[in-house]
Parts: C-alpha cells; sequence; structure tokens
C-alpha cells in the first residue's frame, strides 16, 4: 500500500514537472545553441572586420582594437538575447547596462567625438597616409591616422597631434588628392613696363619639363593694383612637381625679367598730411 501510494503521489507530481520540463528544458537547449552558433559567427565577423579594416589602414594597434571592440559589443548583446530566451529578466539589466553607458558618454563625450571622428574619417577617407593636407591651421604630411588623433609631419619636421573630431568637422585641404595641379605664379611689374615683353619672359619660363603641354601655358594680366601691375603665369604640373617649379620660378623671375629691363616695383603708398590753421 505505502509503495502504491508513493508510485501514486509521483505520478501525480510528474504531471506537474514534465511540462515544465519540456518547456525550460527546450528554452535551455535553444539558448545554448544559439549562445554557441552566434559565439561561433560573431568570432568570424570580429575576425572578417579586422581584415576589412586593414585594408584601410595600415595600423595594427588600430585593426586590433576596432576589431576587439566589435567583439565585445556584440557578445554582449548576444549574452543579453540569451538571458531573455530563457526567461530571465532583462529589462533592468539593459536599463543597467544603459545607465553606466550614459555615464561613461558624459564622462569622456570629448574622446567620443574624436573616436567618432576617427570613425567616419576611416570610413570617408578624406585622406590617406601620405597626403599633404591643411587643416585647423596646420599644413604638413599624414604619418598615421589612429582612432582618436591624426600625426601630421610639417615641413620642418615637427610632429602635431591632431584631435580627430575637429579635424572630421572641419574644413580639410588635401593637395595630393588630384594627380595635377595648378602652379598661378604673380609677379607685380611696374606700370612703365612693356607688358607683352613681361608675358613672354613668364612664358619663357615656363618652358620646362615639369609642366604640362596640356592644359597650355598661359600668362595673363590679372590684376591693376595700387603700385604695380600683376602678371600671372598660370601652368599646369604633376602633384609632386608642384614646390620644385614654384621655387624655380621664384628663383629666376627677377633676374630674367631685370635682363630684359622691366623693374619689379616696391609696394608704394601716397599719404596726404592736411594741415589746420592755427586758431588764435
Amino acid at each position: 500500500m505505502d509503495l502504491n501510494a508513493e508510485v501514486d503521489q509521483l505520478a501525480r507530481h510528474s504531471q506537474t514537472w514534465i511540462p515544465l520540463i519540456m518547456e525550460y528544458g527546450s528554452r535551455v537547449l535553444l539558448a545554448l545553441l544559439t549562445l554557441m552558433v552566434g559565439w561561433w559567427i560573431i568570432s568570424r565577423l570580429s575576425e572578417r572586420l579586422g581584415k576589412l579594416v586593414g585594408l584601410r589602414v595600415s595600423d595594427p594597434a588600430l585593426q586590433s582594437f576596432i576589431s576587439t571592440l566589435a567583439n565585445v559589443v556584440l557578445k554582449v548583446l548576444l549574452l543579453v538575447s540569451v538571458a531573455s530566451m530563457i526567461g530571465i529578466e532583462t529589462t533592468s539589466f539593459v536599463a543597467a547596462i544603459g545607465a553606466a553607458g550614459l555615464a561613461i558618454c558624459l564622462a569622456l563625450q570629448g574622446s567620443l567625438a574624436n573616436f567618432a571622428g576617427g570613425v567616419l574619417i576611416l570610413m570617408f577617407r578624406p585622406f590617406r597616409i601620405g597626403d599633404v593636407i591643411e587643416a585647423q591651421g596646420v599644413s604638413g604630411t599624414v604619418d598615421s591616422i589612429q582612432i582618436f588623433h591624426t600625426v601630421v609631419r610639417t615641413g620642418d619636421n615637427k610632429t602635431v597631434i591632431m584631435p580627430n573630431g575637429a579635424l572630421s568637422n572641419g574644413i580639410i585641404t588635401n593637395h595630393n588628392r588630384q594627380p595635377t595641379r595648378q602652379v598661378v605664379f604673380n609677379v607685380g611689374v611696374d606700370y612703365d613696363a612693356d607688358l607683352q615683353k613681361a608675358r613672354e619672359v613668364l612664358l619663357e619660363l615656363g618652358k620646362d619639363p615639369r609642366v604640362l603641354p596640356q592644359p597650355a601655358p598661359a600668362a595673363v594680366v590679372s590684376e591693376l593694383g595700387d603700385s604695380s601691375i600683376t602678371v600671372s603665369l598660370r601652368v599646369w604640373v604633376k602633384t609632386p612637381d608642384y614646390w620644385g617649379l614654384m621655387f624655380m620660378l621664384n628663383e629666376r623671375a627677377r633676374d630674367r625679367l631685370r635682363a630684359e629691363g622691366i623693374d619689379i616695383p616696391f609696394p608704394q603708398r601716397v599719404i596726404r598730411v592736411v594741415q589746420e590753421a592755427a586758431t588764435s
């Protein structure tokens, strides 16, 4: 009798346990399967993301940082989703994560602005390593692009660290984006000078192997100034030849113009002094 009673009691209890085990057991199995598959996919995606970033950025530390960051964020989201599948209330958990994230964002808002700027620069690539740029009052060659800042080397070999937040939101002049550049060389000549001869001298200076035949070189009168007439030589060169040709023109223009009897006048200013009559 006691044995039969225990069996009957166990049978009655099993009618309650078995549905619970079936329900929650299937949830746990599905959650574990989702966790394993999701973990594997996230690892693969992070690895592929690191390789993709490597195609755009040559800095190994930056590649590792972006790959690790994406890996951590995606795995946290996966764990929250798996906990929700099991039946764990994740509302308070998500709220805590959100509050912690907000506090961190407020504390590091300057760094996060630089981080966002670095992401934008890496995505849209307004410049690359080796480009000569002008931005934020600095001109130089880009040595490296980090996630929070960009390193620029100036012409006199100074290293300038530029925050990416300000850099991405400001005006950037990239001198290397185009394969060719126009050299505009201006020189002021006297009002009594022979303008045709001045133009011929400048065009003769423009007959340099670095000057491209098309568009054709041109010498024009570009401005009538206060004390001189500005004559401009306009030629096109390959971008790496820009400064070499400009320096050559600066060096030779004065002597060639002087040899042709064309003076480059000093800036002049006429000042009138009006003396008021003395009052008694």
